[in-house]
């Protein structure tokens, strides 16, 4: 599985490069805090897959790591998908290390 650091996506941010970034927590969670990725959350997106792009890097993330990870290995084995990575540290990371404007909970 690729993974990508929150130092990374913020250079992708800042650079406008065309990504999808998704956000696999619950709506509830989204509420609080995001990163103005879509949401799909975790439970449903194997039914959302027609959603994922297959023709742009694909950001995936949750809170710490540990769902988007498993969302990624799951879309690789089933899906066949080679353009995703997992954001290393999920949303907690990006708020500590970029953004300590972000809501944690």
């Amino acid at each position: 599985m690729k993974e990508i650091t929150v130092q990374e996506l913020k250079a992708k941010i800042d650079n406008h490069e065309d990504f999808q970034l998704i956000d696999v927590r619950e709506e509830l969670e989204f509420d609080i805090c995001n990163l103005q990725g879509e949401l799909i959350p975790m439970g449903s997106i194997l039914e959302q897959v027609d959603r994922i792009s297959k023709e742009k890097p694909v950001i995936v993330h949750c809170k710490a790591g540990g769902r988007s990870a498993a969302v990624v290995n799951e879309l690789e084995r089933q899906f066949g998908f080679t353009n995703l990575y997992n954001l290393k540290g999920g949303i907690t990371a990006y708020a500590q290390e970029i953004d300590p404007s972000i809501n944690l909970y």
